[in-house]
């Protein structure tokens, strides 16, 4: 499967689909309550993570909240 994780081009072997909360998890995403994710331009309900499929082509983007002043 090939998708775009953050701008970029990305192989995932021998996996045809995977979930928004597997993905996160293979990306090693130390705090992924803190992650929004956006699927193909729509952001992914946090609830819906295990049960939102991320299939070959999808565009991913992680977008990260930081707190500053």
């Amino acid at each position: 499967m090939e998708i775009r994780l953050n701008g970029e081009s990305r192989f995932i072997d021998q996996v045809t689909k995977m979930s928004v909360a597997g993905l996160l998890e293979m990306e090693q995403v130390s705090s992924p309550e803190m992650v929004a994710v956006q699927l193909n331009g729509e952001i992914v309900d946090r609830g819906t993570y295990h049960h939102t499929m991320i299939v070959d082509r999808n565009e991913v983007d992680f977008l990260y909240f930081m707190a500053g002043g």
